[in-house]
């Protein structure tokens, strides 16, 4: 299992070559764009064609002029735009612009216009693109049929894009916030099984405008599954897209993961010691946060642990999980470039009942912010056979917060780690590790620290906890819990601590963390 791959440039370069549909005789030309005649189309005819495929063996299409794409490196490939003028409805209110092949994106996909039951494929035309002199020398060579590599959506008739596909089965939005960083997919297969990662592809992308809402229909494929996916994406001021997705198996599959994000994590005040770098944190994404089918809400910090590692959360229909950016505070990451304090929080929404399974976090150790190094996703409890069906509904949230908040239950704002002792005699002997967990909001603001009325619970896998506590923080409405870990050896230690009543209610969600004492050597 290698997983010291960059997960960015997979999402430029993972998969096969695609499948790229040969266009009918007829055609006719709109508003600059080149389309094939009109034939039938519906989710239902490609669901169908899912269930096909998945009765035969994988037979992936060869990848044309690779040798001339390969030329279009990255600084080629930045010279290559699409003609605004010619966008996919232009003048409505979710314009779509196409991307180019190059490089990174070797394997061509089929999009097509649906409108009235009817779909009709774009064909390539250089005319539609404006070349650099470097990558215009290039271009002149290429087949006249060679296709797109995916598209992107626009915010009316301005330069803003929201949600981009391309790559694999990789997708993109800026969210409310106007600022991409996290990534999901359609569907993610032997994430961490004992062989390699399979990377399934959107082959085909069939787009249709209605009112309020562009809707993308896209043909999966992949060794092991097929699938066929329509996503509802509109923009009131989130970003919102819902998916039905219908999955069929070719293969048995070790681990079949359902709504994958993707993302990334360097460090925050937790691990800052572990980063050379000036910036006071460096992520697209903080935590994976959870609501239970019980009801209870989880926040895992996320970690660059020293190995990689896996840590499954069991549930049952559960109603919701994301991979979070809480800490919305410019002066906590100072970079005006990339603005990470602007990174969209991806929430997964299932509708109906998922059944059992877990959520599953990836944890790969990186040691710069240009590789993707977080996964979660969903998997099923039972064994995923060759043969099999799954149809999942769920809602996808590209957001400032995490939606539906609970009015009484507080957060975890800031997880903080350093020696150990008392820092007011330098006791720095016992070998212990502090940890500072606050939290805010819900009914914590009217409770009085004097009168002890929030209590803390923690427990640990392994070791011992000394002198827990919680606190007001002076002049705030903040709650703090303050206690030391005492542990020896290396091993990873689970622990796990929230706020709660005397009765035992809870009073704010439970923190969970991997303790790793190989990163607290100090």
């Amino acid at each position: 299992m290698n997983h010291t791959l960059s997960r960015r440039a997979l999402l430029l370069a993972a998969g096969a070559a695609g499948l790229a549909a040969a266009a009918p005789a007829m055609a006719e030309e709109v508003t600059g764009l080149t389309l094939s005649g009109p034939v039938p189309f519906s989710f239902d005819s490609l669901v169908a064609t899912a269930r096909e495929m998945a009765m035969k063996p994988f037979t992936p299409t060869p990848v044309r002029a690779a040798e001339l794409l390969e030329k279009i490196d990255f600084d080629a490939y930045q010279q290559i735009t699409f003609r605004p003028e010619d966008a996919l409805f232009k003048g409505s209110r979710y314009p779509v612009r196409l991307f180019h092949l190059g490089r990174y994106f070797k394997s061509p996909v089929k999009i097509a216009i649906v409108e009235g039951g009817q779909s009709r494929d774009v064909l390539y035309d250089p005319e539609i693109f404006s070349f650099g002199p470097k990558a215009g020398a290039i271009a002149t060579r290429l087949p006249k049929d060679l296709g797109f590599a995916g598209f992107r959506v626009h915010e009316g008739d301005t330069n803003n894009d929201w949600l981009a596909f391309l790559g694999a089965a990789y997708f993109r939005s800026s969210g409310e916030l106007n600022q991409y960083g996290i990534s999901a997919r359609g569907l993610s297969i032997d994430t961490t099984a004992s062989g390699p990662e399979e990377f399934p592809r959107f082959t085909e992308f069939y787009l249709e405008e209605k009112a309020d809402a562009l809707v993308i229909t896209a043909l999966l494929d992949s060794q092991s599954a097929t699938g066929a996916f329509r996503f509802t994406c509109s923009r009131p001021k989130a970003v919102i897209m819902d998916v039905e997705a219908r999955i069929f198996t070719r293969k048995d599959i070790e681990q079949l993961g359902f709504a994958p994000l993707t993302s990334m994590f360097w460090f925050t005040e937790t691990n800052r010691r572990q980063a050379r770098d000036w910036r006071p944190q460096v992520h697209d994404s903080e935590g994976l946060a959870i609501w239970t089918g019980a009801g209870e809400r989880i926040w895992r910090p996320l970690n660059n642990p020293p190995r990689v590692m896996t840590n499954s959360f069991v549930d049952k229909n559960p109603r919701g999980f994301g991979l979070v950016q809480r800490d919305r505070d410019f002066r906590n990451y100072e970079d005006d470039g990339v603005f990470y304090d602007r990174r969209p929080t991806l929430w997964v929404e299932p509708r109906g009942d998922w059944g059992e399974g877990e959520v599953q976090l990836v944890e790969i150790p990186t040691e710069d912010e240009v590789h993707d190094n977080i996964v979660a996703f969903w998997t099923p409890r039972a064994a995923v056979k060759a043969g099999q069906s799954f149809a999942l509904d769920y809602r996808l949230h590209w957001v400032d917060a995490e939606p539906y908040l609970s009015p009484a239950i507080g957060r975890v704002i800031a997880t903080r780690r350093g020696n150990g002792g008392n820092p007011a005699v330098r006791d720095k002997a016992t070998g212990y590790v502090k940890y500072v967990i606050d939290f805010a909001g819900g009914d914590l603001a009217t409770r009085e620290s004097t009168k002890n009325q929030a209590i803390p619970d923690i427990t640990v896998s392994r070791g011992r906890v000394v002198g827990p506590f919680a606190i007001r923080v002076a002049g705030t409405d903040h709650w703090r819990i303050i206690f030391d870990l005492d542990v020896e050896g290396g091993e990873p230690v689970d622990l796990r601590a929230y706020l709660r009543t005397r009765d035992g209610k809870a009073l704010s969600e439970t923190w969970l963390f991997q303790h790793f004492p190989q990163q607290t050597n100090w």
